[in-house]
């Protein structure tokens, strides 16, 4: 459906919306003219849809009633909110996109096989932060390796030197989230042993 016919279907059934609205509450027109500061016959061609509605009118409607505005414009329905994900490998890696449109963050699901196990580190522009869903991630960062668990998060500037994979004992599940440079997440993790 077109725009602008769900903006039109919308606003002609303000009208018998607002008529059932203040009749089922027991209110008059002239009690809602003298609540709202709107005229009467204002109010009546609201309900009869021979005055199309503005926010001008319907906000002192809406606060007169105590309901929100969406209630009385009948906010269209939101489209199904699933993201249909499909599933690529890339270097032998399972990689779901989660992020739907280009932008300065990208999400990506990545489950990573036990094979890989070799780091091979490697530079480029970006800050990256990672979440461990299962399994044990190994992360080459600069002069720190890190083993990661279930629950564990990292970030860090893709400019050093880094790689990550699984120890080898099988495959680790992940979240990514990849920025330009300076799109941080502010979770960070500490090597094992420190407070």
């Amino acid at each position: 459906m077109e725009p602008s016919s769900v903006v039109d279907r919308a606003l002609t059934e303000v009208g018998p919306r607002l008529k059932r609205l203040r009749t089922q509450r027991g209110v008059t027109l002239d009690a809602l003219a003298a609540t709202t500061g709107i005229s009467k016959s204002t109010l009546s061609r609201l309900e009869s849809g021979q005055r199309r509605p503005s926010l001008e009118l319907l906000l002192p409607i809406s606060l007169a009633h105590q309901v929100p505005l969406d209630e009385l414009v009948g906010a269209p329905e939101v489209g199904d909110p699933r993201i249909r994900v499909q599933p690529r490998r890339v270097h032998g890696n399972i990689v779901l996109p989660l992020t739907r449109q280009p932008g300065p963050i990208q999400t990506y699901k990545m489950i990573l096989p036990a094979s890989r196990s070799t780091p091979e580190p490697r530079t480029h522009e970006g800050y990256e932060w990672l979440y461990v869903l299962s399994g044990r991630l190994r992360l080459v960062l600069a002069d720190h390796d890190l083993v990661m668990g279930p629950g564990e998060a990292a970030e860090f500037d893709t400019r050093l030197p880094h790689w990550f994979g699984t120890t080898g004992e099988g495959p680790v599940e992940l979240l990514s989230l990849f920025g330009r440079q300076g799109e941080r997440v502010h979770v960070r993790a500490r090597p094992r042993g420190r407070d």
